[in-house]
This record gives C-alpha cells, sequence and structure tokens, in this order.
C-alpha cells in the first residue's frame, strides 16, 4: 500500500491489527451487504475447527443439473387434493372408517409403528370427500386437482413422489423437510447449504444460495429452515426482499457518500489488510466469512438490482407468471426473480409460500375456502416458471422441486383436515428428472405410504445427486451423520 494512501486512511506505516481497524473503521463501509451474508456478529461465529468450504473441488458424480429451485407450500399440504388425488373419498364420505374396508388404518400399534414410535393423536373416523374436481393432464394422463390447473398443464414434465413419510405430527417438520431431522435439533445444515458447501459459485457476483418470502414460524424451526448450521455462516441462505426498495439491505451505497472509484479504493484497501490477517491464522473460517462477504458485497451492487429487475422483461412473460394480477403478482415476482437468479448462475434458490406461524397451507377449518384463496397465488406463477425456464432451455439444467412439511388427513377434522406424517407427496422437474411419472403410492384413502415409501431425505440424496454431489462425500469431521440423514437417491424418477 502506498504512503499516499495510508496517509489518507490516516494510518501510520505501522498497519493496525485487522480487528483494531475494523472496529475503528466501525464496520461501516457503505454498500457492504455484511449484515444480510452475516447475519448479526457474534451469533454466526464458527471456530476454525468446525468445518472448511468443499468448493472448488470437482463434482463426485457427472452432475445433470446446475441449479435448483425449492419451493415450499409451509403448513402442509392436502396430498390428496393436490397431487395424489383420491376418489375413493367421495365415495366413502361421511362414513366413519368402522363402516369401510379401511377400519385397520386407525389402529394405533400400526399407527405407532409407521411413526418410527413417535406417536400420533389419531384423525376424526369421519372420512371427508375431496373439497375439489380433478382432472387428468398431459399425455402421462397425471391426475391434478382442480386447485392446480397450470401446474397441471406441465405434467409430462414432473416427476411426482407419492410415498414420503416423515417422523413428527407436528410443524416442527417444516425444519424436518429442509434438515431432515426432529425439530428439537435445531441449527442443522439445511439442504441448500449443502449444495452451497458442495459447490462453487455458478457466479461471484450473487450468493449461492437465496431465500425469498417470509421465513417459517418460529415454532417450526424459523430462519434454522435456510440455515447452514456447523456448515458455517458462508453457507446460510441470503434474503431477498422484493417488497423493499433495496430487495437486499446495505447493497446499495449511501447516496453521495463515495464515488465509485473510492469505494473501489477502500475495497482494496480492506482486501489487503484481510488477505494480510488471513496469512497469519489460516484457519480462522470467521475470517474467510468476512473476506468472502466484502468480495461479494461489492459485486452484488450491480449483480443484485440487475437480477430482480423485472421491467426488462416483457409484458408476455410478466402475464405468463400472473405479475399482471393482484392474486397473484407477490408470488409471481419471486418465481420469475428465481430463474433470473438460475440463468446468473446462483445455485440454490428457496421460495416459501404461506410460512410464518403454523403456515396458511394449515387447514384444520374451510379448507376449501382456504385454498380457493391460496391455490391460485401459486398454481399460475409455478406453471409460469415452468413452462419458461423449459421454452428457455433452462429446464434442462435447473431442477425445481415443490414440496411441504406433511399432508393430510382423509378423515375430517370439523370442515377441515388434520396433520398427516405417515404419507404425503412432492414433485421434481427439469434437471435430468424423468418427466410424466408417479412413483410410490399411498393407499386408497391417501393413509400411508405402502409402495416405495420414501423418507424426505431421499429428495434431498436426489437433488444432490442430480447436482453431482454425493451426501456421503459431504461428511465433516467430528459431526457424525446417519444413515437417514443422507437419504437414497431415488432412481426410479431419473433420466438414463
Amino acid at each position: 500500500m502506498s504512503r499516499v494512501r495510508r496517509e489518507r486512511h490516516g494510518l501510520s506505516d505501522s498497519l493496525p491489527s485487522r480487528r483494531d481497524f475494523l472496529a475503528d473503521f466501525g464496520m461501516g463501509c457503505t454498500g457492504l451487504a455484511l449484515g444480510a451474508l452475516l447475519h448479526q456478529d457474534g451469533i454466526t461465529r464458527v471456530s476454525a475447527s468446525e468445518t472448511d468450504s468443499a468448493t472448488n473441488l470437482p463434482p463426485h458424480i457427472p452432475p445433470r443439473a446446475k441449479s435448483v429451485i425449492w419451493i415450499f407450500l409451509a403448513g402442509g399440504l392436502s396430498h390428496m387434493e393436490s397431487f395424489d388425488v383420491k376418489p375413493a373419498l367421495n365415495q366413502y364420505a361421511g362414513k366413519t372408517f368402522d363402516e369401510t374396508p379401511f377400519k385397520d388404518l386407525l389402529e394405533p400399534e400400526r399407527m405407532n409403528r409407521k411413526l418410527m414410535g413417535t406417536g400420533l393423536i389419531p384423525p376424526r373416523k369421519q372420512i371427508m370427500g375431496l373439497q375439489t374436481g380433478y382432472r387428468p393432464y398431459g399425455e402421462c394422463g397425471l391426475v391434478v386437482s382442480d386447485w392446480f390447473p397450470h401446474i397441471g398443464q406441465c405434467a409430462d414434465d414432473l416427476a411426482v413422489v407419492r410415498s414420503l413419510w416423515t417422523i413428527h405430527p407436528n410443524h416442527g417438520t417444516q425444519l424436518t423437510w429442509h434438515t431432515g431431522r426432529h425439530p428439537r435439533e435445531g441449527g442443522l445444515p439445511t439442504i441448500g447449504s449443502w449444495v452451497s458447501y458442495g459447490l462453487s459459485s455458478g457466479n461471484n457476483n450473487l450468493p449461492e444460495f437465496i431465500v425469498m418470502g417470509d421465513s417459517v414460524g418460529g415454532c417450526c424451526g424459523g430462519e434454522y429452515a435456510h440455515g447452514a448450521g456447523y456448515l458455517g455462516p458462508t453457507h446460510s441462505g441470503v434474503k431477498l426482499d422484493l417488497g423493499r426498495p433495496q430487495a437486499l439491505p446495505f447493497v446499495k451505497p449511501a447516496g453521495g457518500a463515495l464515488l465509485p472509484d473510492e469505494q473501489a479504493e477502500e475495497f482494496e484497501f480492506i482486501g489487503e489488510l484481510n488477505r494480510a490477517s488471513a496469512a497469519e491464522t489460516p484457519n480462522d473460517l470467521e475470517l474467510t466469512a468476512r473476506i468472502q462477504s466484502y468480495e461479494l458485497a461489492f459485486g452484488m451492487q450491480r449483480a443484485v438490482p440487475d437480477a430482480v429487475n423485472l421491467t426488462a422483461e416483457t409484458a408476455e412473460t410478466h402475464r405468463l407468471y400472473g405479475i399482471d394480477t393482484p392474486e397473484t403478482r407477490e408470488f409471481g415476482e419471486r418465481c420469475l426473480t428465481a430463474r433470473r437468479l438460475v440463468e446468473r448462475g446462483v445455485r440454490f434458490v428457496q421460495l416459501y409460500h404461506g410460512a410464518g406461524g403454523a403456515g396458511k397451507w394449515d387447514a384444520h377449518s374451510d379448507i376449501k375456502k382456504g385454498y380457493d384463496r391460496l391455490a391460485p397465488q401459486v398454481d399460475r406463477p409455478i406453471g409460469g416458471l415452468l413452462q419458461d425456464l423449459k421454452r428457455s432451455g433452462l429446464l434442462d439444467t435447473t431442477l425445481v422441486v415443490l414440496g411441504t412439511e406433511f399432508g393430510r388427513t382423509p378423515g375430517a377434522q370439523e370442515t377441515g383436515r388434520d396433520h398427516h406424517p405417515q404419507g404425503f407427496c412432492a414433485w421434481l422437474a427439469g434437471g435430468g428428472i424423468k418427466g410424466g411419472v408417479t412413483h410410490g403410492a399411498t393407499d386408497e384413502l391417501g393413509f400411508y405410504a405402502v409402495e416405495h415409501p420414501h423418507y424426505v431425505t431421499d429428495i434431498h440424496a436426489t437433488v444432490l445427486h442430480q447436482l453431482g454431489l454425493d451426501s456421503h462425500k459431504l461428511e465433516i469431521p467430528g459431526r457424525k451423520r446417519l444413515a437417514i440423514d443422507h437419504g437414497q437417491v431415488i432412481r426410479e424418477i431419473l433420466n438414463a
């Protein structure tokens, strides 16, 4: 560093320690996205012994996908009235389970065994008929409920897994869906953080893992649902708020505070100090995270506003995503932004819908009225996303996943349905996934996963596999994971 530059910053020839410098400087560089990237200092600190990044290593297997768009409907979408339609519910509607051939479904020992001993309060014994119609779509004939016609039009691109199960009957399974673990074990890496950890960035000016939408409620994991746990803060999801003038706080320099050339010089100066300190403490992951965040923040000042600038899209594209309609505008903007992010190299984009509290898809009462309102908010935007990715060729390398924490009971709970972890569904599309197929099955009433049952981490394993990653090779020394944590790849839904 030149004497002129040192004098300009009020430094003597003897450089201060990095910590003293940052304390004196007040972490006040305009435009830094440090707060968004590292959350709050002191909360996200990680010791050098915890972990290191696996990035810049070759993939474990040939990848079929480059990016993931992970859509989460919070509260527990009814599988029987979405993508695992059960006409038998209409046949037996109003009858008790004892009046049907399925009376043994509520036998407590069987239920507890299916839930690995967690126990579950049985649903009401009166069967509730379907609250919407249904019809087949596409050449594959996939039956989809009338709440999701736009997604149904993409049936030949979907692989629906109809035999999922999870370990807990309450909404903590929102965290289980993202980490694979029981909700009491908060602070573990999520699927998005594992992708960030395992892959190098596809764009040096944007984070690998971006989140849009309200976080899940505090009862259900909160920020942990897109956190990185022991992988360290650099692999946590970075939240964008499209409803704010600045989608990412602090990414835009304060007006008139610094000229662009001056700011670039400030960043170069901080970079020199960071690298000098890093040479002295090469295993300090907190320092590594800070260096990366400073470098990333500078590039993000242009990259983020460009990525979220939806005015660059045509009016036809806005209509495709439903941005021209108040009902679908908010989620449509998230879906279109997700497409713009993956085409710029972002590895993992997580979209929440209905999050907060227990989740809006939690239909204990008046399920018809609730889903009549909720389903249109997401159906057209998600259908538009799939169509847009396909016509642009991005669907070949972008894996889209739609999921929820559990399903709903076949039995009525007054005018709604209760929580149901024994059997539910999700779907995947693109990124080397076989389209127009269903895999696994629940019984005739949608109660149990009876054919090819899959724990939720099988979805995780499949996503990682398509990105060229093997979960077992992402092990962290000193952090033992169970076999069920890794999951098993669902090979039946993969293209050859």
